[in-house]
């Protein structure tokens, strides 16, 4: 593991334990070099599944893309880094099959910001509904707001 401070590629691991309900490994580092202590996360690799999107293109899922939708829709929004890698694991555990829908995975991703930020699950619903005039995010709202 490289260090994020000097790039050294020798490190000793001061203390493994558990992380996000055993679904990672969590590792306090400390680089041999220059001494810096850094914390790394190890997650169980699924079997390859693919994306099939809206123009019937497939593709391997990736991880970093649903945290950095996620990450976008909470941006400046009281959610943790926690609540963030949580909605993570359960979008990535409630895949099943070796492909799945793109909407599928985004219909994941809206109920986990659901439950955790309005706001953010209206930024996402407005990029994913591909919301064009205001109507649509009142609909939207109302909708939260009846619920």
């Amino acid at each position: 593991m490289k260090c994020p401070k000097c790039g050294e590629d020798d490190d000793k691991v001061l203390d493994s334990r558990s992380a996000r309900d055993g679904a990672a490994i969590r590792r306090r580092r400390e680089c041999l070099r220059c001494s810096h202590r850094f914390t790394t996360y190890e997650e169980i690799d699924r079997d390859e599944v693919f994306v099939i999107k809206r123009d019937g293109s497939r593709q391997p899922f990736d991880r970093s893309k649903v945290d950095r939708a996620i990450r976008r829709a909470c941006g400046k929004r009281p959610v943790s880094d926690e609540q963030i890698r949580t909605m993570i694991d359960n979008v990535v555990s409630n895949l099943e099959g070796d492909e799945i829908a793109a909407d599928k995975i985004a219909e994941l991703v809206m109920a986990e910001l659901h439950k955790v930020d309005e706001v953010a699950y209206i930024r996402f619903a407005s990029v994913y509904r591909q919301f064009t005039d205001v109507a649509q995010f009142l609909s939207a709202i109302t909708e939260i707001v009846r619920k």
